[in-house]
C-alpha cells in the first residue's frame, strides 16, 4: 500500500468529514444515535457507526449519572424515559463497553461501502454471531481431559 503525505498530515482534523459540512455531520450522527437509542440495533456504514459508537457510550455515561445531567435530556421526548429506565439500568454494573459493533458484506450498489451493526449489548434481539457450543466429545476435548486426569493423579503422588 503507497502511503501518501495526506495520509500522515491531519491539518488539525480530529473527526471524519462526513456530510456537506459541520452540521451536516452532527445532523447525520444525532439521527443515527437517536435510532440507536429507539431501536437498539442499527445498521449503517462501519465509518458511521464507527464515529457513533463514542457518542452512544458517552450518553450512556452521561444517563447513568442521573435524571438532573443536562446532556441526556436533550434527547427527544420520547427517548429520554427510555434512556434513563431502560438503558441506564442495563449498564448500572459495567463501567464501559455498552455497544457492540459486527461487520456486514459490503453493499452492492455503486459505492460498495464498508457496512456495520451497531447495537447496544444485552438488546432482545437475536445474537449477530452465533453462540459457540463446547463439545466434550471431539478428540482433542478428549485428549485434553485425559491429560489433566494424568496430570493431577501426578501432582496427587508427589505430594
Amino acid at each position: 500500500m503507497r502511503l501518501s503525505l495526506g495520509l500522515l498530515i491531519s491539518h488539525g482534523r480530529v473527526a471524519r468529514r462526513m456530510g456537506l459540512g459541520p452540521q451536516s455531520r452532527i445532523n447525520m450522527l444525532r439521527n443515527i444515535l437517536t435510532g440507536l437509542v429507539r431501536h437498539e440495533r442499527i445498521e449503517t456504514t462501519w465509518a458511521r457507526a464507527d464515529e457513533v459508537r463514542f457518542y452512544a457510550e458517552k450518553l450512556v455515561d452521561y444517563a447513568k449519572k442521573g435524571d438532573t445531567d443536562e446532556k441526556a435530556m436533550k434527547m427527544e421526548k420520547d427517548l429520554v424515559p427510555k434512556l434513563f429506565k431502560v438503558l441506564a439500568p442495563r449498564f448500572e454494573n459495567q463501567s464501559h463497553g455498552y455497544t457492540g459493533m459486527a461487520r456486514l458484506p459490503n453493499r452492492q450498489n455503486l459505492d460498495r461501502a464498508k457496512m456495520a451493526v451497531l447495537e447496544y449489548k444485552g438488546n432482545p434481539f437475536p445474537p449477530l454471531y452465533p453462540v459457540k457450543r463446547k463439545n466434550e466429545l471431539t478428540l482433542i476435548n478428549q485428549l485434553l481431559k485425559g491429560y489433566r486426569e494424568d496430570r493431577a493423579q501426578q501432582l496427587a503422588g508427589k505430594r
